[in-house]
């Protein structure tokens, strides 16, 4: 079985309840026939657990032994409930519920509230910061923005952990968290939040899945027809379960067994939320006649990937690693991972984006390529640093695809030009699928060569360029489809948010990174302090920052990447050290000379500022300089913008305002001409730094963070020709 075997777009709906089952490992296999009765499917990373449980639930509903609409399969996101209907779809089971648990607990709550209540159900609010700043404010609390996101993230985890406000205070010492304020005010501000909202008939996402427990539990009518309507569980990531998430599962079940979990302790990395992997570890406890089908065979990465993902958990301590698994790549051997080390974070930013632009000069999609960091706010460094180097990206968890304005245009556009059928002039001519598509998409932007740039422009047709694809992959699994067939699979795809790939090289955070999987893998910032990050104290946070780390590992399917930075500005002390997680995985990184005897190890490279770094360059030269400090009042930087700055956020700016809104209005031609977002020409922290210091030269020009030699030579005698007061610089009509 190869890894194609997993990735194929739009297979052939099988023939038979047999044919469901071709091309399943035995592993697999066992657990499609497990039909009945209690089964635990324990799943480690790439090894086909999605394809094993919609293979058993289609085998099920083929069989006949399953009714589709007595199934209800639970997952933790839309998307990955969107790509669970996609295949069932794919294997001829439409019919089968696969939602979040928060869709569907709502679901049931607006059917069964009028009935169990009363009324209409109050508004759901999408967003409580807003109610826990209001709250805040009654209590007279003064919260920054960080303290007011943190605070909205103990609410969230009080009530998946079923604690009331008045028992706050005690369940947060227990569970060892780390509060944003003195407990007694979180506790005062919980019952603020919780009043606020009764006042104005609303209710938060945490609430749908209280109320439905507290109907269920109350109410024995309601609590017998839910369960006359789903007789079948099946839960995937269930090492992420909250105990209020177990109890609504529970209360579906009612006194049968007819579950199926499956779940991977080693992929636990959202405790912070609420989630506990002993629902996971406890199934055999709880159900002693469960069938329980082990998934190690890894078709996802490369030998030296699994290798080191198997390193990482071999020196893991507690409950989950005692349940880890051991990993068999089923695939061909690859490239060892790479290990850079840099001066700073702006040059280990640089670094990847150069190595990303020779991956793409040499043929790697874009979109199979990812840069994967432990926090968002280190997003900004990286994004910069692949706009100057001319590499389209795409922020993970951004606008979502079907929602991108050009892409509900193009439907529109699809879905008129199917309708007209024959009656098309546009279509004239034009037999094959494909070459509808593009006939029509040609009137909303696309042509056959992509635009230069990689702004907006660029990012339009990436989203036409994407259908286009998806229609020439739609006809070759279907023969004889039409335009009309092509519209009914959008309007599917769009109702279960699973998008085509766009091309584009991801950002995203560890976290968010989870159930996805690229070619190649950066793993930036992998030092200490970061990974594990400073604030995990406990064995228990530091566990789960190795496995952040791990999961991060097995996204690469062929190439992984992983680097640090010795200081985190340019002149910043080199004090920083590789996590503690990579001793003994990363060449010599187990003697303790372990700096001297890497430059000629496999995969380990030494990264410097401004050259390209090289497994044959000797360690990095530390040369002492003087750290970045505010030019109003002298204080140390370490904020990227502030740095950019050369002073505080809150000391006052000398900025010349007229110099900056030429600069601004200069930007926004050059970025018109590229076809590029304005931030890629240069960021605004950029302009107010240049509008603050009006150099006179490109030595001043040069000395700005921001203004690399790329943009100096490109840009440096307009913006100098700008702060030297000359007019109308760079903006006529001509190049």
């Amino acid at each position: 079985m190869t890894a194609a075997t997993h990735s194929t777009l739009f297979p052939q709906v099988p023939d038979s309840a047999d044919a469901v089952l071709e091309g399943l490992d035995p592993e697999q296999r066992e657990v499609a026939t497990a039909l009945r009765g209690p089964v635990c499917v324990l799943a480690g990373a790439g090894t086909g657990k999605t394809r094993a449980i919609t293979h058993r639930i289609a085998y099920g509903v083929r069989a006949g032994i399953l009714q589709p609409s007595s199934v209800l399969a639970v997952t933790f996101t839309n998307r990955a409930a969107g790509e669970m209907r996609g295949r069932l779809r794919q294997l001829g089971a439409g019919g089968v519920q696969a939602r979040t648990f928060h869709s569907a607990a709502l679901r049931q709550l607006q059917y069964f509230w009028p009935k169990a209540i009363g009324g209409s159900l109050p508004r759901l609010v999408d967003r409580k910061i807003q109610l826990v700043a209001d709250a805040a404010a009654a209590c007279r609390i003064r919260l920054d923005r960080g303290e007011l996101r943190d605070a909205t993230a103990e609410i969230e985890w009080s009530k998946v952990t079923q604690t009331v406000p008045a028992d706050y205070a005690l369940a947060a010492a227990k569970a060892g968290r780390q509060a944003p304020r003195d407990p007694a005010e979180i506790a005062q501000l919980y019952a603020a939040y919780e009043d606020l909202k009764r006042a104005r008939s609303v209710i938060d996402f945490e609430d749908v899945l209280l109320l439905t427990v507290a109907v269920l539990q109350d109410r024995h009518d309601v609590a017998e027809q839910v369960r006359a309507q789903y007789q079948h569980f099946v839960v995937d990531e269930y090492q992420d379960v909250s105990p209020l998430q177990q109890r609504l599962l529970e209360l579906w079940l009612g006194d049968r067994d007819d579950l199926c979990v499956v779940g991977d302790a080693s992929q636990t990395i959202y405790s912070f939320t609420g989630a506990t992997p002993d629902h996971l570890l406890d199934f055999r406890g709880r159900h002693p006649g469960a069938t329980v089908v082990k998934l190690v065979r890894d078709y996802r990465s490369t030998p030296q990937v699994v290798h080191l993902a198997n390193g990482l958990l071999a020196q893991a301590r507690g409950r989950a690693a005692d349940h880890r698994l051991e990993l068999v790549s089923q695939r061909p051997a690859g490239p060892e991972p790479v290990y850079t080390e840099y001066a700073d974070e702006p040059a280990e930013a640089e670094g990847a984006a150069r190595r990303i632009r020779e991956l793409i000069d040499s043929g790697v999609p874009a979109a199979e390529i990812a840069v994967l960091f432990r926090t968002n706010s280190q997003s900004e460094t990286y994004e910069q640093a692949l706009a100057d180097a001319g590499v389209p990206y795409q922020l993970r968890g951004a606008e979502r695809f079907f929602d991108r304005p050009e892409v509900r245009k193009a439907g529109s556009a699809l879905r008129a030009a199917a309708r007209f059928g024959g009656n098309d002039s546009l279509l004239d001519d034009v037999v094959d699928l494909p070459s509808q598509v593009r006939a029509v998409l040609s009137g909303e932007g696309w042509t056959t060569q992509p635009p230069a740039g990689s702004g907006a422009v660029r990012e339009r047709w990436e989203s036409l360029a994407a259908l286009v694809g998806l229609a020439q992959d739609f006809a070759a699994a279907r023969a004889g489809a039409t335009l009309s067939d092509l519209v009914v699979e959008l309007d599917e795809r769009a109702g279960a948010q699973h998008a085509p790939t766009v091309q584009g090289v991801t950002l995203a955070s560890l976290h968010s990174a989870k159930g996805l999987e690229w070619d190649v893998v950066f793993l930036v910032g992998v030092a200490e302090g970061m990974m594990p990050i400073t604030y995990a104290k406990t064995d228990e946070q530091i566990e789960e920052e190795r496995r952040l780390l791990y999961v991060g590992v097995t996204r690469a399917r062929e190439r992984l990447h992983l680097s640090w930075a010795l200081a985190r500005s340019p002149g910043g002390r080199p004090s920083r050290r590789p996590s503690r997680f990579l001793k003994g995985l990363r060449p010599g990184s187990g003697t303790a000379g372990w700096r001297a005897a890497a430059g000629g190890a496999g995969g380990v490279e030494r990264g410097v500022r401004g050259g390209r770094g090289g497994a044959e360059a000797a360690a990095p030269r530390r040369t002492q300089r003087t750290p970045a400090r505010c030019r109003v009042c002298g204080r140390t930087l370490t904020d990227a913008g502030e740095m950019k700055l050369m002073r505080c956020e809150g000391c006052p700016s000398d900025m010349d305002e007229g110099v900056y809104e030429r600069l601004r209005e200069w930007r926004a031609v050059q970025a018109g001409r590229s076809g590029q977002p304005a931030f890629c020409v240069f960021t605004d922290k950029t302009l107010m730094a240049i509008a603050e210091s009006v150099p006179e030269d490109e030595r001043e020009l040069a000395r700005i963070p921001g203004v690399g030699a790329r943009k100096l030579n490109r840009y440096g005698a307009d913006v100098l020709a700008i702060c030297a007061g000359q007019e109308g610089v760079g903006l006529d009509e001509g190049d």
